[in-house]
């Protein structure tokens, strides 16, 4: 089984250094020169580095804790997480932060180093910022059933920049649930606690 896993990616990392070859050769570059004779090479390896197909479902690496927060309902919020991602569109970079919240329900967490392994796990692949949004939105939720889940992520898009010159252009995409969206003081709460 583990042969056949490794025939399988040579072959799907030969595919794609033969793919990058041809697109070099297609823009006009001479794939034998120096600086780029190892390229296709190096672009199947990070490209099997940063990009993965995996399922949103396939994240079950977590466990729950209940604490006793005394039903308190308060938030819990974990800001300023990095990411990096392919957009969908471009196969360009795009890359920012994450905040994520959630109000437990019934005194169940979830360990504070999986919100962000969350995060890597959606965005290590081609997709859109939207999606990475709602991505950790929606997984929170079925983990965790909790009282309301808030996710603002920024992020930097190369495709904008790179394509129409307009740098430093920051996209925000948002998501609320439960008391982040029926409650304004909470959404207030925690849009307070991102600044």
């Amino acid at each position: 089984m583990t042969e056949n896993k490794n025939l399988n990616k040579k072959i799907r990392l030969k595919n794609i250094e033969n793919a990058v070859r041809e697109i070099l050769i297609n823009i006009g570059e001479n794939v034998d020169r120096e600086g780029l004779i190892e390229t296709p090479k190096r672009v199947a390896k990070m490209y099997e580095e940063i990009l993965s197909t995996k399922n949103i479902n396939d994240f079950d690496n977590y466990k729950l804790f209940e604490v006793d927060l005394d039903n308190s309902r308060e938030m819990i919020l974990i800001k300023d997480i990095p990411f990096f991602s392919m957009c969908e569109h471009h196969m360009l970079p795009f890359f920012g932060k994450v905040h994520v919240a959630y109000i437990p329900r019934e005194n169940k967490v979830i360990g504070l180093s999986k919100i962000p392994r969350l995060v890597e796990f959606v965005s290590r692949k081609l997709s859109v910022q939207e999606e990475i949004t709602v991505n950790v939105a929606k997984k929170l939720i079925e983990i965790l059933n909790p009282l309301g889940v808030a996710v603002v992520v920024e992020a930097r898009h190369m495709c904008i920049e790179m394509r129409i010159n307009k740098i430093g252009s920051v996209t925000k995409t948002s998501f609320y649930s439960g008391e982040f969206k029926e409650n304004v003081d909470r959404k207030k709460e925690f849009l307070d606690g991102i600044k």
